[in-house]
């Protein structure tokens, strides 16, 4: 399997000054993980800031690490947008991972079947509360980390505020907090989505609210 660095996925004139996560290399599991992401998001960009948008999953995995979860836990992190996103199989992840990480992300994939976009989130939300504390979990880090993304696009662009693409966003961010307060508790990641939510009510970019 090749070997990624963040930088390598920006210039591959600079390969040799990649940077890569310290934290990688005490988790084995994971680390093949973010291979498996780099490759299959190599071609995606994050709209917020245009860095690769394997960047995402892994300050997901990093949240995660940071709290001591197990390595299957970061390394299906490091995946959980790879199912819906990139042309990744569940079964190249159980052979590349093993069994716990392709369940995981199983978990945490949206079912393209379900045509209405609310609908469609709902019915993951369900998925991830059902599916116990472990999948909640990267769900809480995954959507801690897409607040802080809005907070950035309103920063960048305030006419966004307005845009129903924000507001279905915000809707869902919402609706994952009161899910996940139901399966985690007080957990440090759902509190925190608690802060970063409640912050961009009261204080959001440029004084405008999502609305």
């Amino acid at each position: 399997m090749r070997r990624f660095g963040i930088c390598s996925l920006v210039d591959d004139d600079r390969a040799g000054q990649d940077f890569e996560p310290s934290f990688l290399s005490r988790r084995p599991l994971t680390r093949r993980a973010f291979d498996l992401a780099a490759a299959a998001h190599s071609a995606q960009r994050r709209h917020t800031d245009d860095v690769p948008y394997v960047v995402h999953p892994l300050e997901a995995a990093a949240l995660l690490h940071s709290l001591g979860f197990e390595d299957h836990v970061t390394a299906a992190a490091m995946l959980h947008d790879a199912l819906e996103d990139t042309e990744l199989t569940d079964d190249r992840i159980e052979a590349a991972l093993d069994d716990r990480v392709a369940g995981l992300v199983r978990a945490l994939t949206e079912d393209a079947g379900v045509a209405d976009a609310r609908e469609r989130k709902a019915a993951l939300r369900d998925q991830v509360a059902e599916a116990g504390t472990s999948a909640a979990a990267i769900f809480a880090a995954d959507k801690l980390s897409k607040v802080r993304e809005l907070r950035a696009r309103l920063s960048r662009d305030p006419d966004a505020a307005q845009s129903t693409d924000a507001v279905l966003k915000l809707d869902h961010y919402r609706d994952s907090e009161a899910m996940l307060e139901g399966v985690l508790g007080e957990h440090p990641l759902v509190e925190q989505l608690h802060y970063e939510l409640e912050a961009l009510e009261a204080l959001p970019p440029h004084g405008r609210r999502v609305e």
